[in-house]
Order: C-alpha cells, then sequence, then structure tokens
C-alpha cells in the first residue's frame, strides 16, 4: 500500500477505511469489514461522534481490539460541541468509545457558532495531555483554512472529493498543497451515484481499469489520489469490498490515461465555499 506525508503526523497509507453511515450495517459485518481492511494494509480508520450518535465509534473500538498500535486513528467533535470545555469533554467520550487513550488526529467536523480559537485552544490542551497527536479540520474552504492557520497548523482539511464533484482542486487543494496540509476526501464514489458504466465517463473507467485489470472503482481511486498530500477513506460494505479498496492503493494510472479521465470529469466552476453532503 502507498504511503506518503500526512502534514507533521508521519506517512500514511493514501487508502484507508471511512465508516460514515455504518450504524445502518451489522455490527458483525462491520468489525469483520474494519478488520479486513486492516489486513489489507487500510491502517488509516477514520471516524466521528455524529455516525451513529457514536454507535460507530463504538463498532470502530471493537474492530480495533488488539490492534490498536497499527492503526492511524482519526474521529470527529460536532461544531456544537466545539467550545473550549465541549471539545475536551466530547473527546473523551470518543476516547471511551474507541476504547482507547489517543487520536493520531482529532478534526472539526465542520465550522459551527463556536469561535475557532476556542476549539484550537481545546485542540492544543488534548495534545499537551497526550489524547490526541495533532488535530485537523473538515469542509473547511480555502478562507476558513487561512482563518485557522493563524491559530496554529492543521495536519489536514477533510472534504468531500468524487470524480464528479472536484470542486476542491480550483482553491482548496492548492491551499493545501502550498501549506503542507493533508487533503483527505471523503465518499469517493459519490454517495451512491458512481458513474454508469453506459455513460461515457463510465466507458473510459472501464477501459482504463480494463488495461489494469482492476475494477472503475479502483480506478477512481487512484485518480482521487494521484496528487501529493492527498488522501482517500472510502467505506466498504463487505471483506470483498475492503479488499478491493486497498488494492487501489498501490494501482498507478499512466498519465495519459489520468489525463483521458480528467477529460471525462472536468473539475467545472470554481464556486465559494466547499462542497458537502
Amino acid at each position: 500500500m502507498q504511503e506518503r506525508s500526512f502534514g507533521a503526523c508521519g506517512s500514511v497509507v493514501v487508502v484507508g477505511q471511512g465508516t460514515w453511515q455504518l450504524e445502518e450495517a451489522s455490527r458483525a459485518g462491520v468489525v469483520r469489514t474494519l478488520r479486513a481492511g486492516l489486513d489489507a494494509g487500510m491502517t488509516h480508520v477514520d471516524t466521528a461522534e455524529l455516525y451513529g450518535r457514536g454507535v460507530v465509534e463504538e463498532m470502530v473500538g471493537e474492530a480495533l481490539a488488539g490492534r490498536r498500535d497499527e492503526v492511524f486513528l482519526v474521529s470527529k467533535v460536532l461544531p456544537e460541541n466545539a467550545s473550549r470545555a465541549g471539545t475536551i469533554a466530547a473527546c473523551e467520550r470518543s476516547l471511551r468509545r474507541l476504547r482507547t487513550e489517543r487520536l493520531d488526529v482529532y478534526l472539526l467536523h465542520w465550522r459551527g457558532r463556536h469561535p475557532l480559537a476556542e476549539t484550537v485552544a481545546a485542540f492544543d490542551r488534548l495534545v499537551a495531555e497526550g489524547k490526541i497527536a495533532a488535530w485537523g479540520v473538515s469542509n473547511f474552504d480555502e478562507d476558513d483554512l487561512a482563518e485557522v492557520a493563524a491559530l496554529g497548523t492543521p495536519a489536514c482539511n477533510q472534504v468531500l472529493y468524487h470524480l464528479e464533484e472536484r470542486a476542491i482542486e480550483h482553491a482548496v487543494l492548492p491551499w493545501c498543497r502550498a501549506h503542507e496540509v493533508a487533503m483527505v476526501g471523503y465518499s469517493p464514489f459519490g454517495s451512491g451515484a458512481f458513474p454508469s458504466p453506459r455513460s461515457a465517463g463510465g466507458r473510459v473507467l472501464q477501459t482504463v481499469a480494463d488495461a489494469h485489470g482492476v475494477s472503475p472503482f479502483q480506478v477512481a481511486l487512484a485518480f482521487l489520489v494521484r496528487e501529493p498530500g492527498t488522501f482517500t477513506i472510502p467505506r466498504a460494505s463487505s471483506v470483498a469490498h475492503a479488499q478491493e479498496n486497498a488494492a487501489a492503493g498501490d494501482l498507478r494510472l499512466t498519465a495519459g490515461e489520468i489525463a483521458r479521465i480528467d477529460a471525462a470529469f472536468p473539475r467545472g466552476r470554481r464556486r465559494r465555499g466547499v462542497p458537502t453532503l
């Protein structure tokens, strides 16, 4: 599995495991799939207190039992909890659900009513206490990033990023690259809206996939992590799906293939803010 620098956090695998909406699946199946993902090299695991109101963190904690030291573990605080005291309390609840004493990165899930200075002060205290190794943000545009960077350096920015939603490439990704902030793309398959194999773009993906003996989904993941500093966190629904996602971490597309995919799925115009689900 390919790795690259993740801000000041060291090297992290480019394809990790997302866990949004896993509360809708069976607990045993989720645990089995996450463990299979770890076995396949997807040691970056992302979750949040939002997911299933803590239920998903509990599932992740069970899956990581006895394997915590293998994992780059990320969770997120809800904006409504992101006051100075609220962030610390939320982190401690997440740690209990995850059955761990530390997070590798703790993110502000999106910007809310609490001043960023309060949230960052809480993050700094959590770092000092050893409860988190680093902090970051999610769903921040380039203006928000500049504002939070005046308070400290985020390890990453987590944003919506898939083939048919590439708006972050206009300004957010360049900002992150210039400031050595990792960019983590969530929902890389478009949340159920993956290009149809009968569409023009879908046919391009299939042609590239056939050339490598892989699936169009693996081609999409490889394209989304083609740039330095980029990572992706697909969710898997089964052991086989997790193994398929992991294999994309070693797929290298040619310059010509990247150009074909780029043309089939244009970035579109620049918009204010960042896209979200």
